[in-house]
């Protein structure tokens, strides 16, 4: 349930329930980098405050730590995964089924070769498609606040308060916020 909040109700809105995530939407990036600031010294951590923009602003312009992830683990994983897995079937297949031609052993490497490329180029490529799902949170079934103006070009700060809504809520609308929408969890 997702309930809005308009800047010229909000002083007459009662206070948003326990449990909520906040979204705060401002106009500027200046106002939503203040809105960071404020949740920061409120004591709101970095994994509790999120920027949802739909502009491509650079890296820490509201105040943000850089994002680490693990993306360039999962091809390489995947890769080695995708190699194992076509040499078992590769010696699998030729124990299996024997099949003696010109003298050549039964588990000959030649042969396999390309197997081996293939297996482990479709193991990278499952394991990047799933690595970069998991990276992104996705599926995210959670009930999240949202705006459709942050498409447009406004910017939302979004707040896993929990039970420190109320602080919450004085420091987004410090940043004097256009809307703030509240999902219950």
């Amino acid at each position: 349930m997702t309930t809005e909040i308009e800047s010229s109700e909000r002083e007459a809105a009662s206070p948003p329930e326990r449990g909520q995530d906040l979204l705060g939407l401002y106009a500027e990036p200046e106002q939503a980098a203040r809105a960071v600031q404020r949740l920061r010294q409120a004591g709101f951590g970095d994994e509790e405050v999120e920027v949802l923009t739909g502009l491509p602003y650079p890296e820490g312009t509201f105040g943000e730590p850089p994002v680490r992830h693990r993306l360039s683990v999962y091809p390489f994983v995947g890769a080695a995964g995708g190699f194992v897995l076509s040499a078992a079937g590769a010696a699998w297949t030729q124990l299996a089924y024997p099949l003696a031609t010109g003298g050549m052993p039964l588990l000959a490497i030649p042969p396999v070769i390309n197997v081996l490329y293939e297996g482990a180029l479709l193991g990278a490529l499952v394991a990047t498609f799933a690595g970069v799902l998991l990276e992104s949170r996705l599926p995210d079934f959670a009930p999240t606040p949202y705006d459709e103006r942050i498409t447009e070009g406004f910017i939302g700060v979004l707040v896993r308060a929990g039970q420190r809504h109320d602080a919450a809520d004085e420091a987004l609308r410090g940043a004097a916020p256009l809307r703030i929408v509240v999902a219950r969890r």
